[in-house]
């Protein structure tokens, strides 16, 4: 795995180092989002000067977990559509991604930052999620089991409503989920 900056490949155990480092900060992050950095590189069994050589701010910490769940989030709707029906796939990929979304509130802070600098919701961040949610919706409408003119953008902008709108509410997360799985079916 070739450094970005150096063109080197990265030693294994800075490999492991940086990948036990996301670990920590994901459940940290989940619990505690102003947990101390001192508290992760502790937890994740390396020094405060190994955590910085990895992520020179806070914001980076958090722009690293932010990836790594959302890449689990949007890898899991292939897996989903063999489990399930489609309308049932994307039923579970939005609890999914309510869990995902549920954890960054405890980092409102810190995410709020990187937002505003473009860093953590890219195009790049917004056409895997339309594109995880397009695939169920194409299975979906192919089964005669989901619109066929549900937009997954339109279901995009519909979940982010709901997510920011109903906040540490779960029960509540769950009924607008709800509607909205009933909004895309035939």
């Amino acid at each position: 795995m070739p450094s970005s900056e150096t063109g080197r490949p990265v030693r294994a155990d800075a490999r492991r180092n940086r990948e036990k480092l996301v670990e920590v900060a994901r459940a940290a992050f989940a619990t505690d989002g102003a947990v101390a950095l001192e508290t992760i590189a502790r937890e994740a069994g390396v020094g405060i000067g190994t955590l910085y050589r990895h992520f020179p701010t806070r914001e980076a910490l958090v722009e690293a977990v932010y990836a790594a769940e959302l890449d689990d989030v949007t890898a899991s709707a292939p897996a989903l559509l063999e489990q399930h029906p489609p309308e049932v796939a994307l039923r579970a990929w939005m609890d999914r991604y309510a869990a995902f979304f549920a954890t960054k509130l405890g980092m409102a802070d810190t995410l709020r930052v990187s937002l505003g600098t473009g860093r953590i919701v890219t195009a790049e961040t917004r056409r895997r999620i339309v594109a995880a949610i397009g695939a169920i919706l194409e299975a979906g409408a192919a089964a005669g089991t989901l619109r066929a003119d549900a937009d997954p953008e339109d279901v995009t902008f519909v979940l982010l409503g709901v997510f920011l709108s109903a906040g540490h509410e779960p029960e509540r997360i769950g009924r607008l989920l709800d509607l909205v799985a009933d909004a895309v079916r035939p």
